[in-house]
Protein backbone atom coordinates (compact mmCIF):
# COMPACT_ATOMS: atom_id res chain seq x y z
CA UNK A 1 0.00 0.00 0.00
CA UNK A 2 1.20 3.25 -0.78
CA UNK A 3 2.34 5.92 2.26
CA UNK A 4 1.58 3.19 4.97
CA UNK A 5 4.54 2.09 7.06
CA UNK A 6 4.88 -1.61 6.92
CA UNK A 7 4.66 -4.22 9.97
CA UNK A 8 5.64 -7.93 9.69
CA UNK A 9 4.11 -10.37 12.01
CA UNK A 10 5.56 -14.06 11.64
CA UNK A 11 4.34 -16.26 13.87
CA UNK A 12 3.45 -20.07 14.27
CA UNK A 13 -0.28 -20.91 14.95
CA UNK A 14 0.54 -23.43 17.18
CA UNK A 15 2.70 -21.21 19.54
CA UNK A 16 1.22 -19.23 22.85
CA UNK A 17 2.98 -16.86 22.65
CA UNK A 18 2.00 -15.73 19.19
CA UNK A 19 -1.59 -15.55 19.92
CA UNK A 20 -0.26 -13.57 23.05
CA UNK A 21 1.86 -11.38 21.04
CA UNK A 22 -1.15 -10.67 18.39
CA UNK A 23 -3.43 -9.36 21.51
CA UNK A 24 -0.24 -7.10 22.91
CA UNK A 25 0.48 -6.01 19.19
CA UNK A 26 -3.21 -5.35 18.58
CA UNK A 27 -3.87 -3.30 22.23
CA UNK A 28 -0.60 -0.88 21.18
CA UNK A 29 -2.04 -0.39 17.52
CA UNK A 30 -5.39 0.91 19.06
CA UNK A 31 -3.36 3.00 21.13
CA UNK A 32 -1.31 4.41 18.45
CA UNK A 33 -3.00 7.53 16.84
CA UNK A 34 -1.81 7.03 12.94
CA UNK A 35 -2.78 3.64 12.43
CA UNK A 36 -4.32 4.41 9.71
CA UNK A 37 -0.99 4.65 8.08
CA UNK A 38 -0.08 1.17 9.40
CA UNK A 39 -0.09 -2.07 6.91
CA UNK A 40 0.39 -5.22 8.67
CA UNK A 41 1.37 -8.29 6.76
CA UNK A 42 1.14 -11.78 8.51
CA UNK A 43 3.90 -13.92 7.58
CA UNK A 44 4.39 -18.33 8.52
CA UNK A 45 6.95 -19.37 10.64
CA UNK A 46 7.05 -23.24 11.50
CA UNK A 47 8.94 -23.76 14.68
CA UNK A 48 8.88 -27.84 14.04
CA UNK A 49 8.44 -28.19 10.63
CA UNK A 50 9.12 -32.07 11.15
CA UNK A 51 7.05 -32.25 13.88
CA UNK A 52 4.47 -36.00 12.62
CA UNK A 53 0.57 -34.83 11.79
CA UNK A 54 -0.17 -37.38 14.93
CA UNK A 55 2.55 -37.23 17.23
CA UNK A 56 3.46 -39.26 20.32
CA UNK A 57 0.92 -38.13 23.10
CA UNK A 58 -0.95 -35.99 20.33
CA UNK A 59 -4.08 -35.78 22.71
CA UNK A 60 -1.98 -34.51 25.68
CA UNK A 61 0.12 -31.72 25.71
CA UNK A 62 1.49 -31.42 29.08
CA UNK A 63 2.95 -35.27 28.33
CA UNK A 64 3.60 -33.74 25.16
CA UNK A 65 5.83 -31.35 26.11
CA UNK A 66 7.35 -33.35 28.91
CA UNK A 67 8.42 -35.86 26.80
CA UNK A 68 9.90 -33.33 24.54
CA UNK A 69 11.62 -30.88 26.76
CA UNK A 70 12.45 -34.12 29.65
CA UNK A 71 10.22 -32.54 32.55
CA UNK A 72 8.69 -34.34 34.74
CA UNK A 73 4.58 -34.34 33.74
CA UNK A 74 3.73 -31.86 37.05
CA UNK A 75 7.07 -29.17 35.80
CA UNK A 76 4.86 -29.54 32.71
CA UNK A 77 1.33 -28.98 33.92
CA UNK A 78 2.42 -26.42 36.29
CA UNK A 79 4.82 -24.58 32.94
CA UNK A 80 1.29 -24.65 31.22
CA UNK A 81 -0.58 -23.28 34.15
CA UNK A 82 1.32 -20.12 34.63
CA UNK A 83 0.95 -19.79 30.66
CA UNK A 84 -3.44 -20.19 30.90
CA UNK A 85 -2.65 -17.35 33.45
CA UNK A 86 -0.85 -15.34 30.81
CA UNK A 87 -3.14 -15.70 28.31
CA UNK A 88 -6.33 -14.49 30.39
CA UNK A 89 -4.51 -11.42 31.44
CA UNK A 90 -4.37 -10.14 28.05
CA UNK A 91 -8.54 -11.56 27.24
CA UNK A 92 -8.04 -14.80 26.15
CA UNK A 93 -8.89 -18.53 26.84
CA UNK A 94 -6.64 -21.43 26.58
CA UNK A 95 -7.99 -24.72 27.20
CA UNK A 96 -4.57 -26.57 26.77
CA UNK A 97 -6.27 -29.94 28.03
CA UNK A 98 -8.45 -30.29 24.72
CA UNK A 99 -5.08 -29.06 22.57
CA UNK A 100 -4.81 -31.17 20.00
CA UNK A 101 -0.43 -31.41 18.94
CA UNK A 102 -0.14 -31.65 15.09
CA UNK A 103 2.12 -29.97 12.36
CA UNK A 104 0.89 -26.93 11.56
CA UNK A 105 1.59 -26.85 7.87
CA UNK A 106 -2.31 -27.09 6.31
CA UNK A 107 -2.62 -24.27 8.53
CA UNK A 108 0.21 -21.98 7.43
CA UNK A 109 -1.14 -23.08 3.73
CA UNK A 110 -4.84 -21.81 4.37
CA UNK A 111 -3.32 -18.48 5.67
CA UNK A 112 -1.01 -18.13 2.80
CA UNK A 113 -4.26 -18.96 0.35
CA UNK A 114 -6.25 -16.05 2.59
CA UNK A 115 -3.51 -13.43 2.43
CA UNK A 116 -4.35 -13.24 -1.50
CA UNK A 117 -7.76 -12.38 -0.37
CA UNK A 118 -6.88 -10.04 1.94
CA UNK A 119 -7.91 -12.38 4.60
CA UNK A 120 -4.66 -13.20 6.64
CA UNK A 121 -5.41 -11.70 9.80
CA UNK A 122 -8.83 -13.08 10.26
CA UNK A 123 -7.10 -16.68 9.32
CA UNK A 124 -4.53 -16.06 12.26
CA UNK A 125 -7.56 -15.38 14.64
CA UNK A 126 -9.61 -17.75 13.68
CA UNK A 127 -6.88 -20.69 13.57
CA UNK A 128 -5.35 -19.51 17.16
CA UNK A 129 -8.50 -19.92 18.72
CA UNK A 130 -9.76 -23.51 17.18
CA UNK A 131 -6.38 -24.79 18.72
CA UNK A 132 -6.08 -22.88 21.77
CA UNK A 133 -9.23 -22.29 22.95
CA UNK A 134 -11.95 -24.90 20.67
CA UNK A 135 -9.21 -27.67 20.53
CA UNK A 136 -9.60 -28.50 17.54
CA UNK A 137 -7.04 -30.60 15.04
CA UNK A 138 -5.84 -28.58 12.69
CA UNK A 139 -4.55 -31.99 10.61
CA UNK A 140 -8.39 -32.72 9.90
CA UNK A 141 -9.38 -31.76 6.60
CA UNK A 142 -12.98 -31.12 7.15
CA UNK A 143 -12.16 -29.26 9.99
CA UNK A 144 -9.77 -27.13 8.02
CA UNK A 145 -12.71 -26.95 5.26
CA UNK A 146 -15.19 -25.63 7.88
CA UNK A 147 -12.65 -23.32 9.42
CA UNK A 148 -11.68 -22.15 5.80
CA UNK A 149 -15.44 -20.77 5.31
CA UNK A 150 -14.93 -18.96 8.61
CA UNK A 151 -12.25 -17.45 7.34
CA UNK A 152 -14.59 -16.50 4.10
CA UNK A 153 -12.63 -19.03 1.95
CA UNK A 154 -14.65 -21.80 0.05
CA UNK A 155 -14.32 -25.25 0.18
CA UNK A 156 -12.83 -25.46 -3.26
CA UNK A 157 -10.07 -22.54 -2.23
CA UNK A 158 -9.14 -24.41 1.02
CA UNK A 159 -8.55 -27.24 -1.21
CA UNK A 160 -6.04 -25.67 -3.31
CA UNK A 161 -4.03 -24.46 -0.38
CA UNK A 162 -3.75 -27.61 0.40
CA UNK A 163 -2.34 -28.99 -3.05
CA UNK A 164 -0.82 -26.21 -4.56
CA UNK A 165 2.51 -26.12 -3.73
CA UNK A 166 2.73 -22.74 -4.12
CA UNK A 167 1.44 -21.68 -0.82
CA UNK A 168 3.58 -24.35 0.84
CA UNK A 169 6.94 -22.95 -0.73
CA UNK A 170 5.47 -19.49 0.42
CA UNK A 171 5.61 -20.64 4.11
CA UNK A 172 8.61 -21.84 3.45
CA UNK A 173 9.90 -18.51 2.04
CA UNK A 174 8.81 -16.62 5.15
CA UNK A 175 10.37 -19.25 7.06
CA UNK A 176 14.22 -18.64 5.61
CA UNK A 177 13.27 -14.62 5.42
CA UNK A 178 12.21 -14.37 8.89
CA UNK A 179 16.01 -16.38 9.99
CA UNK A 180 18.00 -14.07 7.37
CA UNK A 181 16.44 -10.91 9.50
CA UNK A 182 17.73 -12.59 13.12
CA UNK A 183 14.62 -14.29 14.02
CA UNK A 184 15.38 -17.25 16.42
CA UNK A 185 11.80 -17.63 17.57
CA UNK A 186 8.13 -16.50 17.26
CA UNK A 187 6.33 -14.38 17.42
CA UNK A 188 8.91 -11.46 14.99
CA UNK A 189 8.00 -8.31 14.57
CA UNK A 190 9.30 -6.02 11.98
CA UNK A 191 8.88 -2.82 11.95
CA UNK A 192 9.44 -0.31 8.14
CA UNK A 193 12.48 -2.95 7.74
CA UNK A 194 14.58 -0.92 10.40
CA UNK A 195 13.03 -2.41 13.91
CA UNK A 196 12.48 -5.90 15.50
CA UNK A 197 10.71 -6.51 18.32
CA UNK A 198 11.31 -10.48 19.20
CA UNK A 199 8.89 -12.41 21.67
CA UNK A 200 5.56 -11.13 23.05
CA UNK A 201 6.14 -7.68 24.75
CA UNK A 202 4.06 -6.09 26.75
CA UNK A 203 1.68 -2.95 24.62
CA UNK A 204 4.08 0.04 26.04
CA UNK A 205 7.05 -1.36 24.74
CA UNK A 206 5.23 -2.42 21.61
CA UNK A 207 4.15 1.08 20.97
CA UNK A 208 7.10 2.62 22.41
CA UNK A 209 8.94 1.34 19.28
CA UNK A 210 6.01 1.50 16.41
CA UNK A 211 6.29 5.45 17.91
CA UNK A 212 10.04 5.22 16.81
CA UNK A 213 9.70 3.66 13.71
CA UNK A 214 6.76 5.48 12.35
CA UNK A 215 8.75 9.00 13.34
CA UNK A 216 11.57 8.11 11.43
CA UNK A 217 9.26 6.79 8.46
CA UNK A 218 7.17 9.61 8.37
CA UNK A 219 10.40 11.76 7.59
CA UNK A 220 10.61 9.83 4.38
CA UNK A 221 7.03 9.61 2.96
CA UNK A 222 5.89 13.09 4.28
CA UNK A 223 1.86 13.08 4.48
CA UNK A 224 0.22 15.93 2.56
CA UNK A 225 -2.57 17.36 3.98
CA UNK A 226 -4.37 20.36 2.50
CA UNK A 227 -6.30 23.10 3.82
CA UNK A 228 -9.83 22.99 2.11
CA UNK A 229 -11.89 26.14 1.91
CA UNK A 230 -15.59 24.77 1.15
CA UNK A 231 -18.21 26.09 -1.49
CA UNK A 232 -20.91 24.77 -3.43
CA UNK A 233 -20.71 21.29 -5.12
CA UNK A 234 -21.24 18.17 -6.19
CA UNK A 235 -20.65 14.69 -4.58
CA UNK A 236 -19.78 11.22 -6.32
CA UNK A 237 -23.00 10.14 -4.71
CA UNK A 238 -25.06 12.78 -7.32
CA UNK A 239 -25.61 15.14 -4.35
CA UNK A 240 -25.23 19.23 -5.54
CA UNK A 241 -25.62 21.46 -2.65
Amino acid sequence: MENKMKIEIWSDIMCPFCYIGKRNFEKALSQFPGKEFIEVEWKSFQLDPAMPEVPKYQEDMYMFVADHKGLSYEQSKTMHQDLIQYAQSVGLEYNLDRALVTNSMKGHRIIQFAKTKGLGEKAEEILFYAYFTQGKNLNDQATLIGLGKEIGLTESEVNTAFTDPVYAEQVEHDSREAQRLGATGVPFFVLNRKYAIAGAQQPNDILQTLERSFSEWQKDNPQTRLETIQGKSCSTEGECN
